[in-house]
């Protein structure tokens, strides 16, 4: 049934206004989401179609999937995907920490502080700095060619990351900043700000404590 054909009180916003939310269905929310429809599709068929792939999508739903549905343009998929994120990161159930300041970030590095070897990580954050992935990017000598932005922001990307956190530790327990270190830091934040995903902090951990670069 298309929106004209529908009386006037059952339409998704008039029922909204009179019953409250929780009297519409999946459908006629999603439908009071849209507001109309396009040249392209009428509402109700948008509505039908988006109400599949988030089925199907759940959480991992995104941009390019809303503009692949027929009628939705810019605008609403902007809107939609607004409203959609917002949901998540205020009422989603999340296991994932959220890291906004480097003390928390250094609680992810427990594991790296013993290491023999120099491991170089980079943390993955979304927009509310929730963490998404932990990667063990290179395990040796830290230099600025064996770090390459290509591999520390290869999975960020794959991630739609925000920002990233990198790290690494140093064995011999000195928190001494050294030439490549700062070499690693310079040429990741360059890299950051080119593909529009910056770098948080770049931490240094000993056994017993920690810097950022």
């Amino acid at each position: 049934m298309k929106m004209t054909d529908r009386q006037l009180q059952n339409r998704p916003r008039e029922k909204m206004q009179k019953y409250g939310a929780g009297k519409l269905s999946d459908l006629e929310l999603l439908m009071a989401i849209i507001g109309s429809g396009s040249g392209a599709a009428d509402v109700t068929k948008i509505a039908r179609d988006l109400k599949k792939l988030i089925a199907e999508k759940g959480s991992e739903l995104t941009f390019e999937d809303l503009m692949g549905v027929k009628g939705m343009a810019l605008a609403k998929t902007t809107q939609f995907m607004a409203a959609f994120e917002l949901w998540r990161r205020q009422f989603e159930v999340s296991e994932r920490p959220i890291i906004d300041t480097p003390e928390k970030a250094v609680a992810q590095l427990g594991d790296i502080r013993d290491k023999k070897q120099e491991h170089f990580v980079c943390l993955t954050l979304d927009g509310a700095n929730r963490l998404i992935a932990k990667r063990v990017i290179t395990i040796g000598t830290l230099t600025a060619s064996l770090v390459h932005p290509r591999e520390v922001f290869a999975d960020a990307i794959t991630d739609r990351a925000a920002s990233i956190i990198v790290a690494h530790n140093h064995p011999s327990g000195s928190l001494g900043i050294s030439d490549d270190d700062k070499a690693v830091t310079y040429r990741l934040e360059d890299s950051g700000g080119v593909l529009g995903v910056p770098v948080k902090y770049h931490i240094v951990v000993t056994r017993q404590d920690h810097s950022i670069i």
